[in-house]
């Protein structure tokens, strides 16, 4: 049985772990502990999937708790893909700040799984990855 849990203190070994083994770690600076340490301690919502106290699954996310929630991080162990892991990570984020619209950037790969939950497609999406391209 899987348990789902807020984990804002989860380590950088477990969160890297996790993804390696989903393939997010393709797009993630896995290979900088630092970085990734930051990237857990500035989260301010950490909700971890675990089977058998190993971890599974994380979804890590920035939430003021009332207007909105922006998932950055949803890793699903492959092993563990199409059980409805990676749907109960969004149900419980979601679970933490109900009021707060919850908002993701789809993987490639995953952008069909997404309205395939009952998640809404929004065109209206930027983002800015260099201050010097900024006009």
């Amino acid at each position: 049985m899987i348990e789902y849990k807020i984990e804002n203190d989860l380590s950088v070994e477990e969160f890297r772990d996790v993804l390696i083994r989903s393939t997010l770690g393709e797009r993630r600076p896995v290979d900088d502990p630092e970085r990734l340490q930051r990237m857990l301690e500035h989260a301010n919502l950490i909700v971890t999937a675990r089977e058998h106290e190993m971890l599974v699954g994380v979804s890590r996310a920035l939430t003021d708790f009332s207007y909105c929630t922006y998932l950055s991080d949803l890793a699903v162990d492959q092993a563990y893909q199409r059980r409805g892991v990676g749907r109960e990570l969004i149900r419980h984020t979601k679970l933490a700040a109900p009021q707060a619209k919850l908002i993701l950037l789809a993987a490639p790969a995953a952008i069909h799984y997404y309205p395939r939950i009952g998640m809404t497609h929004h065109e209206y999406c930027y983002y800015l990855d260099e201050v010097e391209n900024l006009n």
